[in-house]
């Protein structure tokens, strides 16, 4: 069976061609809903490479496997022997079986949320890579065993999306770094013929089929990890064509997305409420730098900086040396119990609900009893500043690339639906028509679209 594979930053979405009413339908995937959130909840961070192993189906892509993870397994053989689990015993949890094994127990196992980001990253040893290839494999047999059992057929054809750029750095070797990982990642899981299609154009292939007249269109998936633009030539002149080479005009993209966002929010906002802005006793500033590796889950290095066992010994000599204990001990406290992501995800929620209010409170009394936090839709333009500027620039990069304006902009991904968002666009580009799409599976849509031209 051939389908399109979104395997997102924030959420995992699969597409099939349903050949009777000549469109896409998007798979239930995870509780009756078509997304998963891309997160990931293991018992033992060790079992993860173990799980990756009993899923891989080809005797021969399973042999070679077993052979480049021989010291990793004999981990997970030791981790399962000590934690006393059963052979048969679920150790681990996909999209929000994960989330709420997390909420439930943030201390006692392993909680990845939004790998993707990770891929691509720079300077990591082969052990590293060899870890997030196994995270990725077990995701997506997961996605692949739910779909097929939705299906009731085997799926062996697949267009995945990517972004432009998986990295800011280092941009060609950290695609092709990622790109590896996931061609490794869905041979394992099962997939017999994999190819890969720009997010953005895949978006763009899903709308193309409501044009009635042809178009420049400028194409903006503002996704969970990246922002990726593209100006298309589209349009009933187009849209039959085997080969749209000629047809992609401009494209952009860079590691900038709502995840971000979620980020910046949670830092200006979330964190002082955990000692950010406190004084120390000598008058100085308390240092900034563990609150903004606490909020930046999206990124492999801060997060194993503020994990370090340094990192608690400098939290507790700025505990002596502060002049609000109680407020630096909430800190240490979510330190300690890993809730980081937890108040992250508090923040992206905040994020969404500001789509559609003026104002919206933050509930972290999880953390402490009666700890609340208001923000407004005019903090949030003001916390992501920033990143919306880069944001914006990547658009007008592919305009420019381009050499024309654009007949309509084609706004998709989650975060496009904030009015701040939409705000922006306007300020920078002017008086161009923007449209949503199908703003989590426009992406998904497209790539089966796709898949179903080049396979079927």
């Amino acid at each position: 069976m051939i389908t399109g594979f979104d395997y997102g930053t924030s959420n995992c979405a699969m597409g099939v061609f349903n050949p009777d009413h000549q469109d896409v339908e998007l798979v239930e995937l995870d509780q009756g809903k078509a997304f998963m959130p891309s997160t990931l909840y293991a018992l033992h961070r060790d079992l993860i490479c173990e799980q990756a192993a009993q899923g891989i189906s080809n005797p021969t892509i399973k042999q070679d496997f077993i052979q480049s993870r021989s010291a990793q397994l004999q981990k997970s053989r030791i981790a399962r022997h000590e934690e006393g689990f059963a052979p048969d015993e679920q150790v681990l949890y996909f999209g929000r079986d994960a989330f709420e094994e997390y909420l439930a127990l943030p201390n006692e196992g392993y909680f990845v949320k939004s790998p993707k980001s990770f891929l691509g990253a720079s300077g990591l040893r082969q052990v590293s890579i060899h870890f997030f290839e196994d995270i990725v494999t077990a995701m997506m047999m997961g996605v692949k065993n739910r779909a097929e059992h939705k299906l009731k057929q085997e799926i062996t054809h697949t267009v995945i999306g990517r972004p432009v750029n998986f990295q800011g750095l280092n941009a060609e070797k950290s695609n092709q770094q990622a790109l590896e990982i996931l061609s490794h990642a869905a041979k394992r899981a099962g997939f017999k013929y994999v190819e890969f299609l720009f997010e953005p154009i895949a978006a763009g292939l899903n709308f193309e089929a409501s044009l009635t007249e042809n178009k420049t269109v400028l194409v903006v998936d503002v996704g969970g990890g990246t922002t990726d633009c593209a100006m298309v030539r589209m349009g009933p002149n187009h849209k039959n064509k085997s080969d749209r080479q000629q047809d992609f005009i401009g494209h952009s993209g860079e590691r900038i997305g709502g995840n971000d966002l979620d980020v910046q929010l949670s830092g200006k906002y979330l964190m002082p409420l955990f000692g950010m802005k406190s004084k120390l006793k000598n008058g100085l500033q308390m240092p900034i730098q563990p609150f903004w590796d606490a909020a930046r889950t999206n990124d492999v290095g801060a997060q194993a900086v503020f994990n370090e066992q340094r990192t608690g010994m400098h939290l507790q000599q700025l505990l002596r040396d502060t002049t609000e204990p109680e407020v630096l001990k909430r800190f240490i406290k979510m330190r300690n119990n890993k809730q980081n992501h937890h108040v992250v995800r508090n923040a992206e929620q905040a994020k969404i609900l500001l789509s559609d209010d003026e104002t919206t409170c933050v509930d972290l009394s999880y953390i402490e009893s009666g700890l609340i936090c208001d923000i407004t839709r005019s903090e949030f333009a003001d916390a992501i500043a920033r990143p919306l500027e880069k944001m914006t620039n990547l658009m007008q990069d592919a305009i420019d690339q381009a050499g024309c304006q654009p007949n309509l902009i084609y706004v998709t991904g989650g975060s496009a639906q904030s009015p701040v968002i939409r705000k922006a666009i306007g300020k920078k580009l002017g008086n161009i028509s923007v449209l949503d799409g199908d703003h989590f599976g426009s992406v998904a849509a497209g790539l089966t679209v796709w898949a179903n031209q080049i396979f079927a």
